[in-house]
């Protein structure tokens, strides 16, 4: 073990950890939902600690061989993702208080230690490199946060984007294999006028091509970001000259168009930019939610149901009625909408909490938004 201190006192320390104090605190407090940060936004978090040693060593604040360490550290974990050696230790649990300053510190701390290492020093010698003179210099949590969630989510509309864009071409696909096949439909669930299959198919593939052009366009919004900012948004202990430069290479190291947000202040302690796509999200999942019905309705019977589409049999679904089987895929889809659903929820009342200069509920934003959207890429995916 190894002491490292702070100003409430010691903590032990694993020799060979490359995580800090002020994580093996938060290992201790925040053991609650037993679920890590996301993936992605650890990674977002590393894109804004690598262009940020960039811009302090541009500007002259930061000496260049401990930039560089600090850099190389970030390309490693970048690069490798969860495979790269240090990844292990970068863990803080989703649900935390302190607005996520136990994972930007958590980061800190990870490449601080890879930097030393790489500098030919031992685990915890911050007189080489410090997790917070050198690995945050010119940040604060306030600003490396909320600029990392908005690369991640970016990112996630993407993914979403182009896993709705191949659901919506199947459901066209259908529309015209079945564009000349007659059936009844049903208003209230009540005999109605004649329709084609191909047409029910068409409805459910324009419901999708919607919610995928509002989750395509909202991402001109995410892309306003407030790193420079620091602390409450007015950009002390930030030089503005770092503030643009660390703006400039974001944008350019990866490629997602961001621009610095006009009014930082605005942009560090309002979320309901996240509430937006959360909404969005939302309406996907009941669009999804409305199709499984219809599909599991339709699919009824064999014998005393609809019986006007075959689904997909995907198991065995009864222990005690062999033969039996279940809408599976269905009913999961159904689940997820629901979810996502209860995730929105969460996201509004977090948003909401949040007070003054800030708002210290993001981790839960964070952890809802970005589960949301990797459940439904799965979901959609299938």
């Amino acid at each position: 073990m190894r002491i490292e201190q702070d100003q409430i006192g010691e903590v032990k320390v694993p020799k060979n950890a490359y995580y800090g104090i002020h994580t093996a605190r938060a290992l201790e407090n925040f053991t609650v939902s037993n679920r890590c940060v996301d993936e992605g936004l650890i990674c977002a978090v590393i894109e804004v600690k690598k262009a940020a040693a960039e811009a302090n060593i541009k500007v002259g604040l930061l000496d260049a061989k401990i930039g560089e360490a600090i850099i190389e550290t970030c390309d490693e974990i970048l690069d490798a993702g969860k495979n790269a050696s240090l990844w292990p230790f970068l863990y803080t649990d989703a649900l935390q208080g302190g607005a996520g300053t136990s994972t930007n510190m958590n980061v800190n701390e990870v490449l601080a230690n890879g930097a030393i290492e790489k500098l030919g020093g031992q685990l915890g010698d911050y007189t080489l490199v410090h997790p917070i003179n050198h690995v945050n210099l010119s940040q604060s949590t306030n600003d490396v946060y909320p600029t990392a969630l908005r690369i991640a989510a970016i990112k996630q509309t993407r993914l979403l984007s182009g896993a709705l864009a191949k659901l919506q071409e199947s459901l066209q696909q259908k529309e015209n294999t079945f564009s000349n096949i007659l059936k009844l439909g049903r208003t209230q669930l009540m005999d109605a006028l004649p329709i084609t299959v191909g047409q029910e198919f068409g409805a459910w593939a324009r419901a999708i091509s919607r919610d995928r052009w509002r989750i395509y366009k909202v991402e001109e919004r995410l892309r306003e970001i407030n790193i420079g900012g620091t602390a409450v948004g007015t950009g002390m202990n930030a030089p503005l000259e770092y503030t643009y430069t660390v703006t400039s290479l974001l944008q350019q190291n990866t490629g997602l168009g961001l621009c610095r947000s006009d009014y930082l202040m605005d942009t560090t302690q309002n979320l309901d930019v996240f509430v937006e796509v959360s909404g969005l999200l939302k309406a996907l999942a009941v669009n999804l939610i409305k199709i499984s019905s219809d599909l599991r309705l339709l699919g009824s019977g064999p014998t005393g149901g609809l019986g006007e589409l075959k689904l997909p049999q995907m198991q065995p679904g009864s222990s005690i009625m062999p033969g039996k089987v279940n809408p599976v895929i269905c009913e999961m889809i159904a689940q997820v909408g629901m979810k996502v659903i209860g995730n929105d929820s969460c996201i509004t009342q977090a948003a909401m909490m949040g007070q003054l200069e800030l708002n210290a509920f993001t981790p839960l934003v964070a952890e809802a938004l970005l589960e949301s959207f990797g459940i439904l890429y799965n979901g959609v995916n299938l």
